[in-house]
């Protein structure tokens, strides 16, 4: 069986679901996602990944404002789609649109609900250490990731891997979720799960005040912090002056002798950094309007001692 699809969709995770589509026997008919926005130093602008996709395949695309739009909805309402799949999309839908197809709005979330609903679930499961995550698809509800749960698919969080590399996985995971759940469809195969209110936590979108360090957090918190910002905001710190982003470090044990954020250690291995308990060796770092360096190569042309602060707040030289 063949079934009418409508996507709505915008980042470069909702990407490949949206590929898996156009390869499957079903007809996505329209494609939906944000405005184009101003991007980049030249602020030019810049059409979401998803239109780019759908344009290769000569699918027509609404990029309306609001979702809630009536006329935008009657443009949806005339496709007569069997099924709507939503996948990073940008706003809730209201009961119009979800009222539409004839089976129902389906949701691909990138956590295992009712953990981490909300705009950031990858990083703060990183940022909070989990171990695993997942990606749910789910029944949309007028309601921030809100509705019964369809199919789960679980990811292991490697202690190494950042929200970029988390997110690159469950990309993948997601489209094949995304088509499971359909053929799942067809064969009157699913049972929607409610959610567990109890359960539920959130995760906010991040600012860039989020990467910012504190230095009287535990190491392995830290590390986490630095590993879940990537690629957006990073994590960063001052030190002498500056602002420094920092993009790879990893723990090490010690017992607390000096304040917290003083350099410890400095070798072409690494810059040792004290905590709130234990230490981190930092092993890539990046100055101000400039690229992302190794430490050999940073403390080539930048100065660094035992005894120099990092800060969590930028200090007159």
């Amino acid at each position: 069986m063949s079934l009418n699809i409508i996507f709505m969709g915008s980042p470069d995770f909702a990407v490949p679901a949206l590929e898996g589509l156009f390869a499957s026997s079903h007809k996505v008919s329209a494609v939906v996602t944000q405005p184009d926005r101003p991007k980049g130093r030249g602020r030019g602008m810049a059409p979401p990944p998803v239109k780019v996709c759908a344009l290769s395949q000569n699918v027509p695309v609404f990029q309306p404002e609001k979702a809630s739009d009536p006329a935008f909805i009657a443009s949806i309402r005339d496709l007569q789609p069997d099924l709507l799949v939503v996948v990073a999309y940008g706003q809730i839908l209201k009961q119009a649109l979800l009222d539409i197809p004839k089976h129902f709005c389906m949701n691909v979330h990138s956590s295992l609900l009712p953990k981490y609903r909300g705009a950031a679930p990858i990083n703060w499961a990183v940022i909070n250490g989990e171990t695993e995550t997942g990606v749910t698809t789910m029944k949309m509800v007028p309601k921030l990731d809100a509705g019964d749960i369809l199919l789960v698919e679980r990811l292991p969080i490697k202690p190494a891997d950042t929200a970029q590399v988390v997110h690159d996985a469950l990309a993948k995971l997601g489209a094949d979720l995304t088509l499971k759940t359909i053929e799942h469809l067809e064969r009157g195969e699913l049972h929607p799960i409610v959610q567990d209110e109890s359960k539920v936590t959130f995760a906010p979108k991040l600012s860039k005040e989020d990467g910012l360090i504190d230095w009287t957090r535990p190491a392995n918190e830290i590390c986490n912090r630095i590993r879940g910002t990537q690629p957006w905001p990073g994590a960063y710190s001052y030190l002498n002056g500056r602002r420094i982003g920092i993009w790879n470090a990893e723990e090490r044990p010690g017992e607390k002798r000096v304040q917290s954020g003083v350099v410890t250690q400095v070798t072409p291995a690494g810059i040792e950094v004290e905590t709130g308990a234990r230490r981190i060796l930092i092993m890539e770092l990046q100055p101000e309007g400039k690229k992302r360096l190794d430490v050999k190569s940073f403390l080539t042309g930048n100065a660094v001692k035992v005894g120099d602060i990092f800060t969590s707040r930028l200090d007159p030289l």
